[in-house]
């Protein structure tokens, strides 16, 4: 049966792009400094302004500023035609006393890693697929890509008078759940007034969609839209207001799993909603690479100032080779969920979050969250409860 999935993502100068980047970049500078910051940072960005507001604890003063015109220019933006206004406070004591001291650490328990609690209460989902290398969406991959590829072709050169705001959408065709062709390619990106719609269109072909479509190429029946609103010259701020964590699906795995609703730029590690996501995702790809399941889901849901989680939850969509409730008990038998676990065995203190801010949190082999180190064990844990 044939079916359709599309995914789309965006260029580091997309205006909420933007704004998560600069929200994990403070981040970024925060932990270089101390190690136990806690970070919940917001950015906006508008035409002429930049506001960060949240609520920053650290040992050592930041400059927000500078922060923000650094990434300004690196992304392509002339940091000199904005106004930079901060607006952060502390975090709240009372959040801090339940995370610092975890409900179960006030209850009498000293097991390892019971101090720290959950930073906010939800649900994250993490999510793998067999369909690509990454253990990732093809459409989602795809869409990745080309965004990645724009961003360097314009700042290398290799195509002229285009400008950081982009973004790019893929749809691809599934029979029987395996994809079967590339169905649409949608590609937007600002460009200076006198540069030829044709001229772009051509280049965008040739310097960006080939060689992102050499291992899937598009055939003659492929649909390519190359800025099909016309003329983006005003693009970036100026042109449409940018807001942390506004593109959670570009960020995760494209609208085609859930996703909790919590964003993760701008968030210190002890905010659940961030790095529960990505042991949720480690777990995920590690039961793919089992062959446990051809698609997986993992839900894990917290309670704010509470260390274990509340609920544990595998859906493997009809594809699993071992019953979901064998692979739930494995999980929690080999995966520590508490948060300071978590911490520890993602090295979350040590991330470069602003490498996780654009082309999606899930890179293959950039983070730790996409190692695949626990399939030994996990594969004995399924096979003690088969047994």
């Amino acid at each position: 049966m044939k079916k359709y999935r599309t995914c789309e993502s965006v260029c580091k100068g997309h205006p909420d792009k933007l704004c998560d980047l600069i929200s994990d970049s403070i981040l970024d500078a925060c932990l270089r400094n101390d190690k136990s910051s806690r970070v919940a940072c917001e950015v906006m960005a508008t035409k002429g302004r930049i506001i960060v507001a949240g609520e920053i604890t650290c040992s050592k003063k930041i400059d927000i500023k500078r922060v923000v015109r650094n990434v300004l220019t690196d992304v392509g933006y002339n940091p000199r035609k904005f106004l930079v206004f901060v607006h952060v406070h502390q975090q709240s004591k009372d959040i801090a006393g339940g995370v610092d001291r975890a409900m179960e650490s006030r209850e009498g328990d000293t097991s390892w890693y019971s101090m720290l609690g959950a930073g906010d209460q939800g649900t994250v989902y993490g999510y793998a697929t067999n369909e690509t290398s990454e253990k990732l969406p093809l459409p989602l991959v795809l869409s990745h890509a080309i965004c990645e590829k724009l961003d360097k072709v314009m700042k290398s050169g290799v195509i002229k008078n285009i400008g950081p705001d982009g973004k790019a959408q893929v749809t691809v065709e599934y029979k029987d759940d395996k994809p079967k062709r590339i169905k649409t390619i949608v590609v937007s990106v600002q460009h200076g007034a006198d540069k030829d719609l044709n001229d772009l269109r051509n280049e965008i072909i040739s310097q960006v969609l080939w060689p992102v479509f050499e291992k899937y190429p598009f055939d003659d029946e492929t649909e390519i839209l190359i800025n099909p609103s016309g003329r983006f010259v005003e693009g970036g701020p100026a042109a449409d207001t940018g807001l942390t964590g506004r593109k959670i699906m570009v960020d995760t795995y494209g609208g085609i799993a859930s996703h909790g609703g919590g964003a993760f730029s701008g968030k210190d590690p002890t905010k659940v909603d961030r790095s529960g996501a990505y042991m949720a995702r480690a777990i995920a790809k590690n039961i793919i690479w089992c062959g446990y399941a051809e698609r997986c889901q993992v839900a894990i849901s917290y309670a704010i100032g509470k260390a274990d989680p509340v609920a544990v939850e595998i859906d493997t969509f009809g594809t699993g080779k071992v019953a979901e409730s064998i692979l739930c008990s494995a999980v929690q038998e080999v995966f520590n969920l508490r948060p300071a676990a978590i911490i520890e065995k993602l090295r979350l203190t040590d991330v470069i979050y602003a490498d996780t801010a654009a082309y999606g949190h899930f890179r293959y082999g950039l983070h730790t969250w996409e190692f695949l180190d626990c399939y030994k064990e996990l594969r004995e844990a399924v096979k003690r409860y088969v047994d």
